[in-house]
């Protein structure tokens, strides 16, 4: 039995150059860029009497039910000095009286409301941008009003990582587990945007964070200008938000488990696929290199696989094949799998491959079968 093809000049040999080309991408991709988060260390945290003042910063439209669950859980949080200000933007439902019985339950509570008008534009950028303004203190943390901290030390962690040279601290924001194809999908989905955005942001080319577990300086908010560059667009308050601020070392990770913040998932497919829609309105304002580096991966992934089937009918090429492929396969899931780990999502770690592929054929399918135009609405 031969293991080593002849490589004569054919078609063969062509399609099997392109597939270890392929087979060279997805390996650069698990190494050098994912592999900086499977292998990530501890990062140097402040001192208890180093941790400075914070403002908890949510921005609400409608989130009675949500503020009701939630907003206790950030008022409790275990911390030495904070507030909790909670932007009413244009509610219709009982979230005003809600909060004023907050307020007078909690001092630490502020209330910024924004009556409602049709002249106001849509989005988050707006009750965000006077959240700023009226913050007390200069380092700021955003979360959303659907999502619940793991623990009471979430404050505590974020801010720790507000070491000096420090500005930015980008947390995560898992999906809390239920039964159903829908969640499961849904959290692979948010912990596979996830760990490419802490990878990238490792290598230095940070692209995103979330909205709901994320933290900035007041003092960098107004270096840019807010959200002023990209108002126009209802979503971006935390992706392009992050491409225009981040520079140089100014931000860093922060993968604390007691610093997650848990939301549901969406109940239906088609509040899931709209929420997705909101996500693909910003892509066209991403660089070039980022879109590139972005759809270089899944559409390696699937070119592999498509010529690793083919080369399998050909002889003289069919064991190097497996063998590259195989070897690129088992080293890609240890590599994610340790990622996935981190993100607290080691359910998907036994079918991991399988997960990339259907995901991979899934995106393109979601994102060219809807309009990438958000709707105007929040």
């Amino acid at each position: 039995m031969q293991f080593l093809p002849t490589f004569e000049f054919g078609w063969p040999a062509l399609l099997f150059i392109s597939f270890a080309a392929l087979s060279l991408v997805q390996l650069i991709y698990t190494l050098f860029i994912f592999g900086r988060l499977a292998f990530l260390r501890a990062k140097p945290r402040l001192e208890n009497k180093d941790l400075p003042p914070i403002s908890i910063l949510v921005a609400a439209r409608n989130e009675a039910d949500n503020l009701f669950e939630n907003l206790p859980a950030l008022l409790e949080q275990d911390y030495p000095q904070f507030e909790v200000i909670v932007i009413n933007h244009q509610s219709t439902d009982e979230s005003t009286y809600l909060l004023s019985a907050f307020e007078r339950q909690y001092k630490h509570l502020k209330i910024i409301e924004v009556a409602k008008s049709k002249h106001l534009r849509s989005g988050k950028k707006l009750p965000l941008t006077l959240g700023v303004k009226g913050a007390s203190y200069e380092h700021l943390l955003f979360t959303d009003a659907d999502c619940k901290p793991a623990s009471n030390k979430w404050l505590h962690s974020m801010a720790s990582h507000f070491t000096p040279g420090k500005e930015i601290v980008l947390g995560y924001g898992p999906l809390t587990y239920r039964k159903g194809i829908l969640n499961k999908l849904a959290r692979f989905d948010t912990a596979w945007i996830a760990m490419s955005y802490f990878s990238m942001a490792l290598l230095r080319i940070p692209y995103m964070g979330v909205g709901r577990n994320m933290a900035y300086t007041k003092t960098l908010f107004n270096s840019v200008n807010g959200f002023k560059s990209h108002y126009a667009i209802p979503s971006g308050d935390d992706d392009l938000f992050i491409q225009q601020a981040a520079h140089k070392r100014n931000y860093t990770v922060n993968l604390d488990p007691h610093a997650f913040t848990y939301s549901e998932s969406s109940k239906d497919w088609g509040a899931w696929l709209r929420q997705k829609t909101r996500h693909y309105s910003t892509s066209n304002q991403y660089k070039v290199i980022k879109k590139a580096l972005l759809g270089i991966y899944p559409l390696s992934l699937l070119l592999q696989l498509l010529f690793f089937v083919i080369l399998l009918s050909n002889t003289d090429y069919n064991w190097i094949t497996l063998a590259v492929y195989f070897f690129v396969l088992i080293l890609k899931w240890w590599i994610q799998g340790r990622c996935f780990l981190k993100l607290k999502e080691k359910r998907f770690i036994p079918a991991l491959p399988l997960w990339e592929v259907f995901y991979a054929i899934l995106v393109p399918i979601i994102y060219y079968s809807v309009e990438t135009k958000a709707p105007n609405k929040w």
